[in-house]
């Protein structure tokens, strides 16, 4: 069966980010993820988590300034010292609740910058990512991002993520597979599944198209839910959506791996 998180940034809005923890440990999750944990103090995550029996399985490296249009930073030339001091910081913060993964943004492309400079920056600075991870004991994550809700991301198919791998080739830079971002880029996702999974250490998943809970819009994840467990997929799938009611109502498409709703056999 596989093992849920929950994206803190996604469910329970109707709540404060530190009752968020407490809602989701009665839903039933063991783990949740956050993104950019960088406007709280470490030490209170951490506290939060330990209160609630939680793991954090994810967080997201600064994405740099988002008012201003940044979407992280790794692919954008210039960018490269900010970057490296976005790295430290993504440790520091990893370290002190022990995530284990970090998803490191690649960034859109800069108006007027050739992409192929934009892809050697990202690959200078997923090598230094990776090692710098390695070394704290942490996993890099790349993700694509579907061009529709993401215009000018850098990476937008799996079959680039595996690319760019392939370039850096560093065995602890990892792939973050969305089945939301997947779906919305066209791609067969039980077919992504069985070609990534040497390299997914984790999944998302929301409803295609709406990004709303897995059992709306029109792919049908129950039996792709059964392949993970056919292929021993080891690690978490978090639950990245926008609840279209109130969280815990919405949880009913996940009675069945006990989680939200009591359980009810199928």
């Amino acid at each position: 069966m596989p093992q849920f998180s929950a994206s803190l940034r996604y469910l329970f809005q109707e709540m404060n980010l530190y009752a968020r923890f407490g809602a989701a440990s009665r839903a039933g999750f063991r783990a949740v993820e956050y993104p950019f944990p960088y406007s709280e103090k470490p030490a209170d995550i951490k506290r939060a988590l330990d209160a609630n029996d939680l793991r954090m399985m994810l967080i997201a490296m600064p994405p740099g300034d988002w008012k201003a249009g940044d979407r992280g930073l790794a692919g954008i030339p210039g960018r490269e010292a900010d970057f490296r001091t976005s790295v430290e910081e993504a440790i520091y913060y990893a370290t002190s609740f022990d995530c284990p993964n970090v998803h490191v943004m690649a960034g859109t492309l800069p108006y007027g910058v050739p992409r192929e400079s934009a892809l050697s920056v990202l690959a200078e600075n997923l090598s230094f990512a990776a090692e710098a991870f390695q070394n704290a004991g942490i996993k890099a994550l790349i993700e694509p991002l579907n061009e529709k809700d993401m215009p000018g991301y850098l990476l937008t198919r799996s079959v680039q993520a595996r690319a760019i791998m392939a370039v850096v080739n560093n065995s602890n830079l990892r792939l973050l597979y969305n089945f939301y971002h997947g779906g919305m880029a066209g791609e067969d996702i039980e077919e992504s599944v069985r070609s990534n999974l040497d390299v997914i250490t984790h999944i998302q998943v929301a409803g295609v198209p709406g990004r709303a809970e897995p059992d709306t819009g029109r792919i049908n994840f129950k039996p792709i839910f059964e392949l993970l467990d056919t292929v021993g997929y080891p690690g978490w799938v978090g639950c990245e959506y926008t609840p279209s009611q109130r969280t815990q109502e919405g949880l009913k498409w996940a009675s069945v791996y006990g989680i939200g709703s009591p359980f009810q056999a199928v």
